[in-house]
């Protein structure tokens, strides 16, 4: 049996019993028992709705990996809408209806927080790719800790992966890696769209990365004390949270190596700013700092974040990795490259990754996939 096929049959082990007899079958992303959305083995995608009293429906991709329009659907005579795409990328693909001008999410569809909003989202297995699925070997868990932060007077969330065997040696301690979402996601993002906990445990177990923490927090947060007026995205006050109040209760609450040789941050897009900003300016609480498609934007290695970058030497010295990356298709691609080649001419030791594909979810597996291996070693 060819790769391809061997993995394709594997993605589909969940769903044994109910692939049609063209080849296709539900998405995984389905909600439980929901035929639609179907794959075909082409990669093409079907979509099915029953709306017997609308006058217009279209599927509107909300990322470039399941099109760059939206597919009109063709109403037929029992109220049933259809329509197939032409193949699409294997990946991670939010999505929404628009029914008679008005947005729902697709009923035969989980949702996912993205986009500010609860939103469809399609998973298309890949034929090639299986590094971010859930293989049969150990797994580790996925807690959620809640703490009480003074940066903003609340009670907040975060999602903390635990490698497979942290309740079985009781005296191990980790290094933890801070992972950042992006605009419009929260911190179930990486595990539920991303599948951050997947990718660490076959990555642990193949022996390509060290077992570690992962710590997923809302990267937004305003401080108790601003104004009602403020402006901004309303994530001004992480920074200070991250260093005030995530990290003391990460490491009261788990066995943490707590110090900066075993911490490390990175993000994606809006995220990748944050890891960027947060870590540059905490050298003593960060060795590994990484960026995922963004924050590298009219870059300048004498002034960029607070002139960090002055004294390469010194630079190089105190941070273990400089990890930056971008699909080829991202709009922050081109920056993005600038920025590393800026900084290997500045005399900076920094890391350059490149992936298929746009500013979604199927590169930033990837990058995370190339990033964790790097790191604590």
């Amino acid at each position: 049996m060819r790769l391809g096929t061997l993995l394709l049959a594997w993605s589909l082990a969940a769903f044994a019993g109910v692939q049609a007899g063209d080849g296709s079958y539900p998405a995984p992303s389905n909600v439980r028992g929901a035929e639609y959305p179907k794959i075909h083995p082409d990669l093409r995608v079907t979509f099915r709705l029953k709306a017997p009293g609308a006058q217009k429906i279209q599927v509107v991709p909300q990322n470039g990996g399941l099109g760059k329009s939206p597919y009109q659907m063709t109403r037929g005579e029992d109220g049933v809408w259809t329509v197939t795409t032409p193949p699409v990328r294997p990946g991670f693909h939010y999505y929404h209806l628009l029914i008679d001008g008005v947005p729902v999410n697709d009923p035969g569809s989980e949702t996912f927080f993205g986009w500010a909003k609860q939103t469809s989202g399609l998973e298309v297995p890949s034929q090639e790719l299986d590094f971010y699925e859930a293989k049969p070997a150990p797994h580790g868990e996925v807690r959620i800790r809640y703490y009480h932060a003074r940066t903003t007077g609340t009670l907040r969330r975060a999602y903390v992966y635990t490698p497979p065997d942290y309740d079985a040696n009781p005296k191990a301690r980790y290094p933890v890696l801070y992972l950042q979402h992006g605009s419009g996601e929260s911190e179930r993002a990486w595990t539920a769209q991303g599948r951050a906990n997947f990718i660490l445990d076959n990555l642990i177990a193949a022996g390509k990365a060290r077992p570690m923490i992962l710590v997923m927090e809302n990267g937004y947060a305003t401080q108790s004390n601003a104004p009602p007026s403020s402006a901004g995205r309303g994530a001004e006050g992480f920074p200070e949270l991250v260093i005030r109040d995530l990290i003391p209760a990460i490491d009261s609450a788990y066995r943490t190596l707590a110090d900066r040789e075993h911490r490390a941050i990175a993000g994606l897009s809006m995220g990748a700013g944050q890891a960027l900003a947060i870590g540059l300016a905490n050298l003593d609480k960060f060795a590994c700092i990484g960026g995922f498609s963004g924050g590298l934007r009219e870059f300048n290695p004498k002034t960029a974040f607070g002139g960090v970058f002055a004294e390469p030497a010194g630079f190089n010295q105190r941070v273990k990795l400089l990890w930056l990356g971008s699909g080829v298709e991202d709009r922050f691609y081109a920056p993005g490259k600038a920025a590393h080649q800026a900084l290997v001419k500045a005399g900076i030791r920094n890391v350059w990754f490149e992936s298929p594909g746009e500013h979604e979810w199927q590169a930033w597996r990837r990058h995370l996939a190339d990033f964790a291996p790097r790191l604590f070693r």
